[in-house]
């Protein structure tokens, strides 16, 4: 964990940014008291594996009453 004063944090934001997207957690203070700490967003991940399950149950739900792609279309073309 960095430590940064917040004159140098926003003279060197974007350097500061760069080490936070590498997974660096940075305090801000401001006269040696901690104010802010910059971390990582964490982002979900999505399982492969769920995504097709969900896109399998949803196909079973939904149904087409043996209508063809073209005839959708033109279904959907008439509103």
């Amino acid at each position: 964990m960095k430590q940064i004063g917040s004159y140098e944090a926003k003279t060197h934001l974007a350097d500061l940014l760069a080490e936070v997207q590498g997974g660096e957690i940075v305090i801000i203070t401001r006269r040696g008291v901690p104010i802010a700490k910059l971390v990582p967003i964490e982002t979900p991940q999505v399982k492969v594996e769920a995504a097709k399950d969900g896109l399998k149950a949803l196909r079973k739900q939904t149904a087409s009453g043996n209508l063809s792609i073209r005839e959708m279309i033109e279904e959907g073309r008439r509103f």
